[in-house]
């Protein structure tokens, strides 16, 4: 069974915390969003806050934990996620986490460089993001290299023993957010 990393990097490499990544399509998957298993109609359609990008446009949440619990599934599809923000990217402001209704679940909100700036005093807030969910599969040698990567980032101890079955990262390609006030 693989192990879902919820953390969400966009990046040519996967050690790379902050980088320009892949160029994004130009083709919207909002159509098949808007009919996304466990996606809820309730939100509003426009949430209201400081917008970045081209803001959200999809009426529709998916609960973050429906997509940590499937990746696959969502893979490919235009999402509308809501949570709390728990971090910023300290380094460019190119991503941020949001937690999920449950312990230890987050999903990282990831652009391009420059693109959208998140501010790290974001922290702490509720945001309404939307973009393309990415699962990027790894090898057994490339999730050890990777978690070594993230302790050396956070300054938590690593013991590569403890990586002992391939992981996949998740993530979300972000198109716009909104920082609820």
């Amino acid at each position: 069974m693989r192990r879902a990393l919820t953390l969400v990097v966009l990046a040519g490499s996967l050690l790379a915390a902050c980088d320009k990544g892949p160029p994004k399509s130009s083709e919207s998957n909002a159509a098949s969003a808007a009919t996304a298993p466990g996606a809820t109609a309730q939100a509003p359609a426009v949430p209201k806050g400081q917008s970045f990008g081209a803001g959200v446009k999809l009426a529709a949440s998916t609960p973050i934990e429906s997509i940590l619990a499937e990746p696959k599934k969502f893979a490919g599809q235009t999402v509308r996620v809501e949570g709390m923000i728990t971090d910023v990217c300290p380094k460019r402001g190119c991503w941020f986490e949001m937690a999920g209704t449950k312990p230890g679940q987050k999903l990282r909100f990831k652009v391009t460089d420059g693109e959208m700036v998140f501010p790290p005093e974001a922290k702490g807030k509720i945001a309404v993001a939307e973009g393309v969910v990415a699962v990027k599969e790894m090898t057994l040698e490339e999730s050890k290299e990777y978690a070594k990567y993230q302790a050396e980032e956070y300054k938590l101890p690593y013991d590569p023993a403890k990586v002992t079955e391939p992981m996949a990262v998740v993530r979300i390609d972000g198109t716009g957010a909104v920082f609820m006030n």
